[in-house]
């Protein structure tokens, strides 16, 4: 979490509307920047004019009522949107400065991985749920194999609970642990961002706080951006706090302005509850 002596904003030089953290004096290099994105599908355009910055190894969130752009924006940075007939993107995407949507599709996944609202385990053992990655970009010796599952288990916090049970199906885990393997799964092919979009939403609190205890256990290794519609959850996590209304970023700031003194009307209209 940013320390108070971080908690310094400027206005954004892209528009003085969407007010920034100044990320760059407290010490954080830039792993993603979007410019002016626009997102339609079909004739419906869903996002519009989103600018940000997505500081590196730190933790991001976006919060918002639903239907507000916030999954389709996170979808967007891995390029998942794609698969989605009748759809289009316009504006820049950069990856560590290199343009996003000109580099190829597998790179970008397995450098931004996902992990979704429902958990989704392949139909397939424990071990080779998380192994799946490294097969894909071509690794097969099984040495490796069985390291690289092991230290993405315990990343996940998972190993403990199914390291003698790996060849069992993983669909046989509970709904928490089905959610932690799928994070060990994206974290096997070590990406150096990691988009999680309301990844407690059908879990217990006693899972939800496996999964959060884990994400500051990551955060040094990886930039984590998250969608979630839990408040309390965005104030315990976040370095940096997006708002999103009706398909537009509203306000981007330090975690701890945008729920004590937030820039725009909108914002605090949200964060103190009278909408949404």
């Amino acid at each position: 979490m940013a320390s108070p002596q971080q908690q310094q904003t400027f206005k954004d030089p892209v528009t003085e509307a969407n007010p920034k953290p100044d990320v760059a004096k407290a010490g954080a290099s830039m792993k993603l920047t979007a410019r002016n994105i626009n997102f339609f599908y079909g004739q419906f355009q869903a996002l519009h004019d989103i600018s940000l910055d997505i500081p590196s190894n730190k933790v991001t969130a976006f919060i918002g009522p639903s239907g507000c752009g916030k999954s389709t924006f996170l979808r967007t940075m891995n390029r998942m949107n794609e698969t989605l007939r009748n759809t289009r993107v316009e504006g820049d995407l950069k990856l560590d400065g290199e343009n996003l949507f000109d580099m190829d599709v597998t790179d970008v996944r397995r450098r931004v991985g996902m992990v979704f609202q429902k958990s989704n385990p392949f139909p397939k053992t424990i071990f080779d749920n998380v192994a799946y990655g490294l097969r894909v970009n071509g690794i097969r010796k099984s040495s490796i194999l069985s390291e690289a599952v092991e230290r993405s288990l315990k990343r996940a916090a998972l190993w403990s609970e199914v390291k003698d049970k790996l060849n069992k199906p993983a669909s046989a885990l509970s709904g928490g642990q089905q959610q932690r393997l799928c994070i060990a799964r994206a974290l096997a092919v070590e990406p150096e961002v990691l988009l999680l979009d309301e990844p407690c939403s059908a879990l217990d609190p006693i899972a939800t706080l496996k999964i959060e205890e884990l994400l500051f256990q990551i955060n040094d290794i990886t930039t984590i951006v998250i969608v979630t519609h839990n408040m309390q959850q965005a104030a315990r996590l976040a370095d940096f706090t997006g708002f999103f209304l009706m398909g537009k970023l509203i306000e981007i700031n330090d975690t701890k302005r945008i729920f004590q003194n937030p820039g725009m009307k909108e914002t605090e209209d949200y964060v103190t509850g009278r909408f949404g």
